[in-house]
């Protein structure tokens, strides 16, 4: 029987269609302002596109490789109007569509969002292969037996992926949830139950943490990571290398790893604290995954020469041209085949989304309003000593991730103008200002329930009442940046004296 039409609109349909409009009146109220003392109008015109499209990242009104493209699109129409100014339109031969159209594909040909795609082949192999699941499942076997151990087999797991996989909601949501979400009832642990915290709360939390920290020790454990590291590059010439990222992260990225199961632990205790019932479910699905298939042995060999030229090939290689190459090498070893890379549409969508972000990021520094705003907030800064003014840069981009839904998102609208707001201040140090900045992003997506893309899988999973997953992001954010900058500021400052 069908239902008479009402006219009425549902809640969901309402809150669809206002976060479609937000963005757009957003964008309009900014541009219809006069421009600020000292930017020209066609850069605050561009500020107020750019604002568009962080507005609709966050939103998410359509996917976010749409955004981003719709973007550089208007971008590119409006050309004459918001990325050039009067100077660059009247000089002798200068074509305005020409160079827009320039502009709007130059992310297309940035070596870093290759590379953002390129990892995400390796973490098909992962996944093609069944070596990531066989990893966890190998170390739940070995330390499952105490749940504080058990915690460390998950960190370990993820710590072992990290490297290789820049999605962490993949590594995280997609291969280690799987096999944590099937150890709770083993123990009577159930969802959206009194029961979840016997075992299933500690769990989840660890996960989460454990995701949170790894994404921060490689500069390929988090897409944004390679993002940021190009960002870097183009508004302060500061070159941060695969090593270099490793190298400055390991010593406070360890700490945390280490002490992540430990806090929690402490502060949000299980009530089961051992028991071999988890060890011999693991072991039983090891079982019937059967051997060591040819294809995880290509695999792994292919991985670790990535990693070695990663290390030390990169006198002669590019990051992105190894990483090429092991793609290449994965298709003929059949590791995976051509028609699994072209029916990946993450590792698709996600390479127009960073091409058309890098774009939308540069200009911001074209049009002059990146060197605009960081001589304003170095203005402000004016008196204080350089560390004083980095501390409160980098505590202020960790915690202002509270207002983002993605740490794509948060990077590209906060890390240009931080970047060149800190190199403005007379007497900082850029390379370790830019460093310390870029190891922030995986570190924050403890924050919220949707902070980062493994978030809402662990808060959605039932085992984390809300205000549970508020408070202990609140504790366990402050406990990481405090240790990030405690550990990371005197090390960073070391190994920057080192290398000259």
């Amino acid at each position: 029987m069908l239902l008479p039409y009402t006219g009425m609109e549902t809640p969901a349909k309402a809150a669809a269609r206002w976060k479609g409009i937000a963005p757009l009146a957003l964008g309009l109220a900014l541009a219809l302002l006069p421009a600020p003392a000292g930017l020209a109008p066609h850069a605050w015109r561009y500020f107020a596109i750019f604002a568009t499209v962080i507005a609709g990242l966050v939103l998410e009104p359509l996917p976010g490789a749409v955004v981003g493209l719709m973007g550089v699109t208007l971008g590119t129409v409006l050309a004459p109007v918001v990325l050039f100014g009067p100077v660059e339109l009247t000089q002798p031969g200068f074509r305005a569509p020409a160079a827009a159209i320039n502009w709007a594909l130059s992310g297309f040909s940035d070596a870093t969002v290759w590379l953002i795609f390129g990892a995400y082949m390796f973490a098909m192999g992962y996944e093609k292969t069944g070596f990531g699941r066989r990893v966890s499942l190998l170390l739940v076997e070995r330390m499952g037996k105490r749940t504080l151990t058990l915690g460390y087999a998950i960190a370990i797991a993820d710590l072992l992926l990290a490297p290789f996989t820049p999605s962490n909601t993949a590594r995280s949501g997609g291969t280690i949830f799987p096999v944590v979400r099937n150890l709770p009832p083993l123990y009577g642990s159930f969802p959206g139950d009194p029961s979840a915290r016997r075992i299933g709360g500690y769990l989840m939390w660890v996960s989460i943490a454990a995701v949170s920290v790894t994404s921060s020790m490689f500069l390929t454990a988090l897409a944004p990571n390679l993002l940021a590291v190009e960002m870097a590059r183009r508004i302060t010439q500061v070159e941060i290398t695969w090593t270099n990222w490793f190298l400055a992260c390991a010593p406070p990225g360890l700490i945390l790893l280490a002490l992540a199961p430990l806090l929690t632990y402490w502060i949000y205790p299980p009530e089961v604290k051992r028991g071999a019932e988890i060890s011999r479910w693991a072991a039983g699905e090891i079982a019937a995954l059967g051997p060591v298939s040819s294809g995880e042995v290509r695999l792994v060999l292919l991985v670790l020469l990535a990693l070695v030229l990663w290390i030390f090939g990169g006198a002669y290689l590019s990051a992105t041209t190894v990483t090429l190459i092991v793609i290449s090498l994965m298709l003929v070893a059949r590791v995976f085949t051509w028609g699994d890379v072209l029916s990946n549409a993450s590792a698709w969508g996600t390479l127009v989304w960073f091409a058309t972000l890098v774009a939308m990021a540069d200009g911001l520094n074209r049009v002059g309003f990146v060197k605009w705003f960081a001589s304003t907030v170095a203005g402000r800064l004016q008196g204080a000593s350089p560390l004083a003014a980095m501390a409160a840069l980098l505590l202020a981009f960790f915690f202002l991730h509270y207002l983002f839904a993605s740490i794509t998102a948060h990077t590209t609208a906060l890390l240009p103008v931080l970047l060149a707001a800190g190199a403005a201040i007379p007497g900082m140090p850029v390379p370790q200002f830019a460093l310390l900045l870029c190891l922030e992003l995986g570190i924050m997506g403890i924050l919220t329930p949707y902070a980062t893309g493994p978030s809402p899988i662990y808060y959605g999973s039932g085992f984390l009442p809300p205000a549970d997953y508020w408070r202990l992001g609140l504790i366990f954010g402050c406990v990481f940046i405090l240790i990030l900058l405690a550990v990371g500021v005197p090390w960073t400052a070391f190994l920057l004296r080192v290398s000259g």
